[in-house]
C-alpha cells in the first residue's frame, strides 16, 4: 500500500476512504456548509475540501458511486474525472441529477470515488501507413457482428 500525502483544506474536510478491504475506488465526501440541492436535469459543483500529491506515472479517475447513481440518479456530470498527479488545488465533483426529482446532498455524504491507477505517456509520431489487424478500420458495433 502506497502513501499519498492529503491536505485538508477546509477545516471539515474528511480524507478519501475505502469500504472495503479489496475496494478499488476511494469513496470522496461532500464538504459543505450546508446541504445543497440538486434539482433534476442540473449540475452543481461540489467542493470535497482536500487537495492531493498523486505520485508522478499515476492519475486519480473519479467515477460515480453505483449505489448513488442506481437509487438516486446522482452521478458526476464528466461521467469520469481526472486528476494529473501535477494537480495541488482543491478536489470537487460536478454532480449532476438525472432524475426527475430533487436531490439532496448533505455534509460527508460519499458523493463518488476515485481510483487511482498508472498511465502511459506516449510520443505521438505522424506516419503514411498502420500495420493491419483483423479488424481493420471496423468501428462502432464493428465486433458484434457474426
Amino acid at each position: 500500500m502506497q502513501s499519498i500525502p492529503v491536505k485538508k483544506l477546509r477545516e471539515n474536510a474528511a480524507l478519501p476512504v475505502y469500504a472495503t478491504e479489496f475496494s478499488a475506488g476511494a469513496d470522496l465526501c461532500a464538504c459543505l456548509e450546508a446541504a445543497v440541492t440538486i434539482a433534476p436535469k442540473e449540475t452543481v459543483l461540489i467542493p470535497i475540501g482536500i487537495s492531493m500529491e498523486l505520485p508522478t506515472g499515476y492519475a486519480g479517475l473519479i467515477f460515480a458511486r453505483s449505489g448513488l447513481a442506481a437509487k438516486r440518479h446522482l452521478a458526476p456530470a464528466n461521467k469520469v474525472g481526472v486528476i494529473d498527479s501535477d494537480y495541488r488545488g482543491e478536489f470537487f465533483v460536478p454532480l449532476h441529477n438525472h432524475g426527475s426529482v430533487p436531490q439532496t446532498i448533505e455534509h460527508g455524504e460519499r458523493i463518488a470515488q476515485m481510483v487511482i491507477t498508472p498511465y502511459l505517456t506516449a510520443q505521438f509520431l505522424e506516419c503514411e501507413e498502420l500495420s493491419n489487424t483483423v479488424r481493420g478500420d471496423g468501428g462502432f458495433g464493428s465486433t458484434g457482428r457474426r
